[in-house]
This record gives structure tokens, C-alpha cells and sequence, in this order.
């Protein structure tokens, strides 16, 4: 299992609520600072984070995201 953490900024004040809704997202909520909100994703393979993360770049309001990886 591949962990990822996604960092997104968005000045959309329910960002958190709709990352949720994403499938493979496992926990989603709002931060202070740079960034507004971060997804938590757990994935088999790790081509599976680059889908995950078009689809949250798709969300109207995203405007950038950063994803950091687990590394064991």
C-alpha cells in the first residue's frame, strides 16, 4: 500500500467536505497556512495518485495542489 499526502489551496471554504467524496481519499480536513485543506490517500500503485490528483486539480476552485509521498 502506497500512503500519499495531498496539499490543496483553495479559497473554497468546504474544499475539505468535497475531497472527501473523492474515492481513495481516506480522511480530508482544512489547515491553517499555505495551504487550505489536505487529502490523506492510500493507493496500491503509485500511477493510481497521479488520477487521484488530476481529479482534485479538476475541482472548480483548486488552484494548485502538492503531494508528498510516504517513504518507508
Amino acid at each position: 500500500m502506497v500512503r500519499a499526502i495531498i496539499l490543496v489551496k483553495s479559497p473554497k471554504k468546504l474544499i475539505a467536505a468535497r475531497l472527501r467524496k473523492i474515492n481513495k481519499i481516506s480522511d480530508s480536513f482544512p489547515v491553517s497556512g499555505q495551504f487550505d485543506a489536505v487529502a490523506v490517500i492510500d493507493v496500491k500503485i503509485l500511477s493510481e495518485i497521479k488520477d487521484i490528483t488530476t481529479e482534485i486539480q479538476l475541482i472548480s476552485g483548486v488552484e494548485r495542489t502538492e503531494t508528498m509521498i510516504e517513504v518507508q
